[in-house]
């Protein structure tokens, strides 16, 4: 097929760039996920050849490359990289081996991949055929300038669904005549920093661990898309954990960080995994604008109780029905497993249900219930409860290669920014989550008899 000026936008004409043609327009909430292609087999009349050889072609799997840091056994079932298909022409049966594959394994890679915005936006919008909306809201973080994520995302025009992140500046991109990009440091969000000599050293931090999340009013994305436009290469560094435990892992340069929200559930003790089992995390109305001010421990996972974040009363305008309550694990809905899944700098209060009866009250914690309003009670608890999943050896930090595209649960891993980048270090990134059509659903009666 000849290639014109608009062949990367056309071609191939899969069933899911049919779907992202008609991205304004929500997608049918099918029985299946494979059927939303299905729904769209009719449009499909300029596939070529070439695609179709591609989408008859077995995917194949391989694990990911564990760095020596983890610990293989623990990291056994996390990630897969995908070969022998393309993302953005997946065919129904193919499209639904994915699906699974992605909850089983918590992020998939494709190696090498073409991908255009339209396709990307429809990849992520068959996870959840009626999402529409990116996950904090089209140019919502935009809009709220003392928002902490406003300086991050910078949106595609054409796809607003796709957000353009990264560093430097990026010239004539996908209808951005220049876009300024900055990479998130933690020398702006922590209370502490690695010092500039240390910097120059190698040293650096993880700068928040995180869901995808607007926390408020909007549901939790079930899917994000990171596919690296350009990647800068430079020399590995050094996370430093600073916080008393002497712990460092070697990172690539500008790595995302993943870890397990399963694992972060089943190396608990009994007693907090009965604690996890009956509690609920509520997260402040606007979260984001509320923490702006405040500062975040040295490891990223949470904020410093120092009494900076902002009054509910100088919020932008809010209503208690669009306060996010979420269970604290939420269930994989191929493999039911619990992934426990909080954004640890977001949440006000924990509200926990007493034991079911018949449980063992002794060395249970709040075995009556209880409604935790104390900021830092709150805070200590769930460090408490998730520090141990962020060792080195949990971690799995992704060396980025330019055409990479990465698929992850977002309901089920936690991850973050990691590293610093010189201010002529381009780097560019297409990130598509979408604000889900259902909030994620907790244990069930049956998880909460078999661990609380």
């Amino acid at each position: 097929m000849p290639r014109g000026p608009n062949t990367i936008r056309t071609a191939p004409c899969t069933l899911l760039t049919a779907c992202a043609l008609k991205r304004q327009t929500s997608c049918s909430l099918l029985a299946h996920p494979a059927q939303l292609y299905r729904a769209h087999q009719p449009q499909l009349h300029l596939v070529n050849l070439h695609t179709t050889a591609r989408r008859n072609m077995a995917i194949e799997i391989a694990p990911l490359p564990i760095p020596p840091s983890a610990d293989a056994s623990l990291l056994k079932d996390f990630g897969r990289e995908v070969k022998g298909v393309h993302p953005g022409a997946l065919t129904p049966e193919q499209f639904k081996e994915i699906h699974d594959l992605l909850y089983k394994h918590g992020a998939l890679l494709f190696r090498n991949v073409d991908l255009t915005p339209e396709q990307q936006y429809a990849l992520t919008k068959a996870f959840d055929p009626t999402s529409e909306s990116y996950g904090h809201g089209n140019k919502k973080t935009e809009g709220e300038k003392k928002s902490i994520l406003h300086p991050d995302l910078k949106t595609i025009p054409r796809v607003p669904q796709v957000q353009l992140i990264g560093n430097g500046v990026v010239y004539d991109h996908e209808g951005l005549a220049e876009a300024k990009l900055k990479h998130p440091s933690h020398t702006t969000f922590h209370k502490t920093r690695v010092s500039p000599e240390d910097e120059e050293k190698g040293y650096t931090r993880f700068y928040r661990w995180h869901i995808d999340a607007a926390l408020y009013d909007l549901s939790p994305p079930k899917v994000t898309t990171l596919y690296g436009v350009t990647v800068p290469k430079g020399k590995h560094q050094r996370v430093r954990y600073d916080d008393g435990t002497g712990d460092e892992l070697e990172v690539p340069l500008g790595t995302t960080a993943f870890v397990d929200g399963k694992t972060m559930f089943d190396i608990l003790p009994p007693e907090l995994k009965s604690l996890a089992v009956r509690t609920r995390v509520k997260y402040a109305p606007h979260p984001y604008v509320w923490m702006a001010s405040a500062h975040a421990l040295p490891t990223g996972l949470g904020i410093t109780s120092e009494g900076l974040e902002m009054p509910y009363s100088e919020l932008p305008p809010w209503e208690e029905s669009k306060i996010k309550v979420l269970p604290m694990l939420w269930k994989n809905p191929v493999t039911g497993g619990l992934h426990f899944q909080v954004h640890p700098c977001g949440v006000a209060e924990l509200l926990v249900d007493p034991l079911p009866e018949g449980a063992k009250r002794e060395d249970a914690l709040y075995p009556d219930g209880a409604h935790l309003t104390d900021l830092k009670e709150v805070r200590d608890l769930l460090y408490k409860m998730q520090r141990p999943a962020i060792a080195p050896n949990l971690v799995y930090p992704h060396d980025w290669e330019e055409k990479d595209l990465v698929l992850f649960h977002n309901r089920g891993v936690l991850h973050t920014v990691v590293g610093a980048f010189k201010p002529d270090q381009v780097r560019a990134f297409h990130q598509c989550n979408l604000a889900a059509s259902d909030d994620p659903k907790g244990p069930t009666e049956e998880d909460v008899k078999k661990w609380a």
